[in-house]
């Protein structure tokens, strides 16, 4: 499986499971949409935490398993992963982001029907603030995902990639997948709340491009917030890599 491939499948792991979890405890009708505020937070935040296990899981031992923009971009800010391939995962990850938006959103398309809030639809495909500071909003996700980023650094593997030559870059092995899962998990639980933890742009940007498609003149995309999930995220996990490759 070339590494195009492995990220787009690891991706699309990843958004297919997490958006599902969202859905499934705030769309109207499921078995799980009773469910308390509380017990919500901690299904979604395990479950994305699992999605992300996975995800690594089926595309590690292929492509690093990077997943996210800001992953890709703070281990080339690091000098352990080639900046002329960051294009080429970036994409991947978009379209497999994209993928896995239209599956959640084909599986779960009866009970989208009978939600009469478009803001509960809205927010099972892209995040948005609990509080609307565009200053704090940044922040927040910057932060989130610079913790992800630099935190990777320690769990992070070389492996080899042949593309015409043998190149050793870094990325997170199939063996990474468990520590990795229980970061995402741990940053949701203790820093999610602010934001919806995005700290991954395509995870956004795929599946709020998905839900304006396919809800058309309803959707509610809130465009004017969209920024900050790609930006922040790509500001956090650059200054994750400067930070390690000159101080570790």
């Amino acid at each position: 499986m070339t590494p195009f491939l492995s990220e787009f499948l690891g991706t699309f792991v990843l958004l297919f499971l997490g958006i599902g979890v969202v859905a499934n405890v705030s769309l109207q009708n499921t078995l799980a949409s009773g469910s308390s505020a509380t017990g919500k937070w901690i299904l979604i935040t395990t479950a994305w935490g699992f999605a992300v296990f996975f995800g690594v899981v089926v595309s590690g031992e292929y492509s690093g398993a990077h997943l996210n923009p800001a992953v890709t971009v703070g281990l080339a800010a690091a000098n352990k992963f080639a900046w002329s391939q960051v294009p080429a995962y970036i994409l991947a990850q978009f379209l497999g982001a994209m993928a896995g938006a239209i599956m959640a959103y084909i599986f779960y398309r009866d009970h989208i029907k009978l939600t009469q809030d478009e803001g509960v639809i809205k927010g099972c495909f892209s995040t948005g603030p609990a509080i609307r500071n565009t200053t704090n909003n940044f922040i927040s996700e910057c932060i989130g995902t610079f913790m992800l980023v630099f935190l990777i650094f320690f769990i992070a593997s070389p492996f080899l990639e042949i593309d015409g030559v043998e190149q050793v870059q870094y990325g997170i092995g199939s063996m990474d997948a468990f520590p990795v899962g229980v970061l995402v998990w741990l940053i949701g639980m203790a820093l999610g709340g602010t934001t919806g933890y995005a700290i991954n742009p395509a995870r956004d940007l795929g599946p709020r491009i998905i839900y304006s498609l396919v809800r058309g003149k309803k959707a509610k995309p809130d465009w004017s917030y969209a920024w900050i999930p790609i930006f922040a995220p790509l500001v956090g996990g650059s200054i994750a890599g400067i930070l390690y490759t000159n101080f570790f």
